[in-house]
């Protein structure tokens, strides 16, 4: 797997943007990065109550993939898997995490072991989380426990 650089967010207000922004469908396709991934799954959990990640994350992805022209198909779109899985992931994180306030949080998520794009294959084999049957719904581990 390539190495990518972490890109750090600046402000408060810039995790915020990112959240609110997949919420209603308005971010910009291109900010949808591996980092707003995983920024708007911690801001979810610890500033919308109102939103269960588990339970809602992924109609909230798939309406805002339809709203910026990406189809949720078999072969690309929405994965459950890897959804549920960094849901988990984040969760476990922000559980353990004493940085203060959401930038040192979001930015603690974004240099821990579960930031790099390669962390789900920790627990996953290639051929299963990329199958059909991790796509449309939760695929336990193959390789590790979670």
């Amino acid at each position: 797997m390539t190495d990518h650089p972490i890109r750090f967010y600046s402000s408060e207000a810039e995790v915020r943007r990112i959240g609110e922004g997949l919420v209603a469908r308005s971010l910009p396709k291109p900010e949808w990065t591996h980092e707003a991934h995983l920024a708007a799954c911690a801001w979810l959990i610890l500033e919308r109550p109102d939103i269960v990640p588990e339970r809602d994350l992924p109609g909230i992805i798939r309406a805002y993939n339809l709203a910026v022209g990406t189809a949720n198909t078999d072969t690309g779109g929405y994965h459950e898997t890897l959804t549920q899985l960094y849901v988990i992931g984040v969760r476990r994180f922000l559980e353990a995490c004493d940085a203060g306030g959401l930038l040192a949080k979001i930015n603690a998520l974004l240099a821990s072991e579960i930031a790099p794009r390669d962390w789900p294959f920790r627990f996953y084999s290639p051929e299963v989380l990329f199958s059909l049957a991790a796509r449309r719904g939760w695929v336990d581990p193959d390789r590790d426990p979670i």
